[in-house]
């Protein structure tokens, strides 16, 4: 290893768009079931077909549709 690395013609990760953040949701068993059994029938991993569903409601701006009960008062 050495003491020292020239780093002048260094160029930038051209990926570093494309990271990724990790991050913890709670998801209900039955959604989790699903994007497994849809893993199963797909060979790509639940957690990839998660994140390209949310990220085709992202780009289609498509949002939920629900009504919260109001609760108490």
């Amino acid at each position: 290893m050495r003491k020292q690395y020239d780093f002048s013609k260094a160029k930038k990760n051209p990926y570093s768009k494309q990271l990724k953040s990790r991050t913890t949701i709670r998801l209900d068993i039955d959604v989790v079931a699903y994007f497994q059994k849809l893993a199963d029938q797909t060979g790509i991993p639940y957690q990839t077909l998660i994140n390209l569903y949310l990220k085709d409601c992202m780009e289609t701006k498509r949002a939920p549709s629900f009504k919260w009960k109001k609760t108490g008062s």
